[in-house]
């Protein structure tokens, strides 16, 4: 039997729960709020929006007593696993988790960093034990009572794909029968001038601040805060218990571009493809069943080149099924663009790629433009900059 996903759950810019992330995906309109610029952190010119959470009230999944203890990423993370937990079928115990970010909780490593340059003797231990990557996924643990499998993925942008990979592969391999796995992601106004700085976002032009996958004046992504997990079971478990799986996970795989250099991606994309074919091929897996691709493409110009390379490596010789580009909705990091291919299994109408407009021909790749897709098999993937890469293919139960 293969791992199933049964459960997801999300805390993000659309709003919570699964239901709000469907709608903002099958709407397709992004809702970016401007960012705080009053500290400086900001250039003229400079990005000036992100996809941040809304206030909410997380209080059904994190007490007050508990939130006082926590971390932003901390309390996104945890009401999250709760939400994955509520939306599959009750009897599940969840043992392990598996939990990706790019930049741990910012806001505490940012005010203990504070506190260490005023006066290292009175630094708060407590936002130390915070402010490390691996706390939200501690947190979520503690909550869930999940006492076995414990991973924290920091690779960027293929850090949700891997850590859903690597939930799937711990059950398969028996270490696991239920695995709570997903990304989390916070954004200070510090970070998103950081982020600025290295060119890594959509910055402001005529036509608006926007992520453009694939298009030819893409110039950077939407980055997005909040949480998006999963709950990963063994499928005879589900079974017996009467959950209703939402999709099988029945391959994935990870390569890495030596090209690639810490801060952006190399020039190997079509490397990563053809390892992607080979694992496919080793999985048993006919390329030309997959009926659609959920890409990692963000607008990053050049992440976006390191994936359409890839794709065209990946299906060379066949035809390339339906391009979807979710995190043009949905933005980068938070590992809600994860959703799309649980919906993509189903029935469902997704809207022309936003952003997208101008071909660009030295890539080939034109993403969806609108309308119904019901795929018995879905390629998932996710390119990072530093060199790391990953993919899963879903298939309908």
């Amino acid at each position: 039997m293969a791992s199933v996903v049964t459960g997801i759950g999300h805390v993000g810019a659309s709003g919570l729960g699964l239901d709000a992330i469907r709608r903002a995906l099958t709407e397709g309109t992004p809702r970016p709020a401007v960012v705080d610029a009053s500290a400086g952190w900001h250039v003229p010119g400079s990005a000036r929006t992100a996809l941040l959470c809304a206030e909410a009230n997380l209080t059904p999944w994190v007490s007050p007593a508990a939130a006082r203890r926590m971390s932003r990423p901390s309390r996104l993370a945890v009401a999250a696993a709760r939400m994955a937990l509520e939306s599959a079928t009750a009897g599940c115990e969840p043992d392990g988790v598996v939990l990706a970010t790019a930049f741990g909780p910012a806001a505490f490593t940012e005010k203990l960093l504070r506190e260490i340059l005023a006066d290292p003797e009175t630094a708060s231990p407590f936002l130390f034990t915070e402010c490390v990557a691996n706390a939200p996924t501690a947190e979520v643990a503690i909550a869930l009572a999940a006492r076995g499998t414990n991973w924290t993925i920091t690779q960027r942008e293929a850090g949700p794909l891997l850590a859903l990979a690597r939930a799937a592969s711990e059950i398969d391999e028996g270490r696991a029968r239920a695995v709570v796995a997903g990304a989390v992601e916070e954004m200070t106004p510090m970070l998103h001038g950081v982020l600025d700085r290295f060119r890594a976002l959509a910055r402001p032009t005529p036509d608006g601040e926007a992520a453009r996958p694939f298009d030819a004046r893409r110039n950077g992504f939407l980055v997005a805060e909040g949480a998006t997990m999963f709950l990963v079971e063994d499928e005879h478990d589900a079974t017996r218990r009467g959950a209703r799986p939402l999709a099988r996970v029945i391959a994935s795989g990870a390569a890495f571009d030596p090209t690639a250099t810490p801060g952006t991606w190399g020039r190997n994309g079509a490397g990563l493809g053809r390892a992607m074919r080979r694992s496919l091929e080793r999985a048993g897996i006919d390329r030309t069943t997959i009926g659609a691709v959920v890409s990692g493409a963000s607008g990053a110009v050049d992440g976006d080149r390191a994936e359409a390379e890839a794709l065209g490596a990946m299906f060379e010789g066949t035809a390339v099924p339906p391009v979807l580009a979710p995190k043009a909705v949905v933005g980068e990091f938070a590992g809600a663009y994860l959703a799309a291919p649980f919906l993509a299994v189903e029935p469902s109408t997704f809207p022309a790629t936003p952003g997208f407009r101008t071909p660009d021909p030295a890539l080939g790749v034109v993403p969806w433009q609108g309308g119904p897709i019901s795929a018995s098999r879905v390629l998932v993937t996710g390119l990072a900059s530093g060199g790391a890469a990953a993919w899963v293919v879903l298939e309908r139960p």
